[in-house]
């Protein structure tokens, strides 16, 4: 079963990624630029590889019980960012942000993803201690938002809070035009705010929409605190590297989000099952265990997850490749 994580590994290793996060933006408020793909594939591929090499220390120091964990739950969460990533690209589009403004403005979004989903991570934590009933809540809840996502996809994310940022710029005073990354400047006398507060205020939202996605299905994987905030922080570190390097590719991939509609589903129904076979609530089967509920292993899960995203990404190139196809046919015509 693998025995419990030492308290210096996990102290120096969220010593370790802070310093990494506050390097990371370092750079990025002491360059501002928009990087090459080159430059954004080498970073990406160290954090992927940070990533790996910190999984492989999680089976030296903790066993393989909680060395796999970690990696599902990583593999998982990387998932769920990416969609994070196209919602961000949707946002960045609506509100025409300067490209030089883009790095800065990707960096504050995922700083607060991770604060928000720290928050829910230590609420998620408290609600299972306090109440063994919570799985079939998290379940039911991302299986509808995975069956939600089936029909709608990402951009209603966006949508959903077009109603605030329109009022926010029909009752403020507010300038059109950026100014950096100033949230407030004096424009003939007068002091507005610029688009920039409307951006992060619509970026922290979409956060906060998918912390409440993310955390109960990472605890669909593990109810180790540590394990679901490392990991979410490695899913999240190198997301601002693979926006550049996606470039537009990410919102033309057309069957992503339903391999990521799949996923929650998945993970959900997993809940849900895991919540039956250890089941004490009175009112099903007299609060005793069902013991054909299948208990789906770790294993298992990452299986599902990466061949579901492996499928929604290949079926995205191979339509992409035709309708390019079909687009150059007509153009000879």
């Amino acid at each position: 079963m693998g025995f419990q994580l030492p308290l210096w590994f996990e102290v120096s290793s969220l010593v370790i990624l802070s310093l990494i996060l506050i390097a990371d933006l370092a750079l990025v408020v002491w360059r501002p630029h928009h990087p090459s793909v080159k430059e954004s594939l080498v970073w990406v591929s160290f954090y992927v590889a940070l990533a790996v090499v910190f999984a492989g220390l999680m089976f030296v120091f903790s066993g393989e019980k909680y060395g796999s964990e970690f990696l599902a739950g990583w593999v998982t969460e990387y998932s769920l960012s990416i969609d994070n990533l196209f919602v961000f690209v949707l946002i960045m589009a609506s509100f025409k942000v300067p490209k030089k403004n883009q790095q800065q403005v990707l960096m504050i979004g995922i700083l607060l993803a991770i604060a928000f989903r720290g928050v829910f991570i230590l609420l998620g934590a408290a609600l299972i201690a306090s109440f063994s009933w919570i799985f079939y809540v998290f379940g039911a809840f991302l299986v509808f938002v995975g069956l939600q996502q089936f029909f709608s996809g990402r951009e209603d994310d966006v949508q959903r809070h077009s109603k605030l940022t329109s009022f926010l710029m029909r009752h403020m005073d507010m300038t059109d035009e950026f100014h950096g990354m100033k949230v407030r400047v004096t424009i003939a006398g007068k002091k507005v705010f610029t688009p920039v507060l409307v951006v992060f205020l619509t970026i922290g939202t979409a956060d906060v929409i998918f912390a409440v996605d993310s955390i109960p299905a990472i605890y669909g994987i593990t109810q180790s605190p540590f394990i679901v905030f490392t990991a979410n922080v490695f899913a999240l570190m190198g997301l601002r590297q693979l926006y550049f390097l996606l470039g537009g590719l990410i919102d033309k991939l057309a069957y992503l989000h339903l391999g990521i509609a799949f996923i929650l589903t998945f993970i959900g129904m997993k809940l849900v099952f895991h919540a039956l076979h250890d089941n004490a609530v009175f009112f099903i089967n007299g609060g005793a265990p069902l013991a054909w509920a299948p208990d789906v292993g770790t294993w298992e899960s990452l299986i599902v997850i990466v061949v579901a995203m492996t499928i929604a990404v290949v079926a995205s190139v191979i339509r992409l490749a035709k309708d390019r196809e079909l687009s150059s046919l007509r153009g000879k015509k």
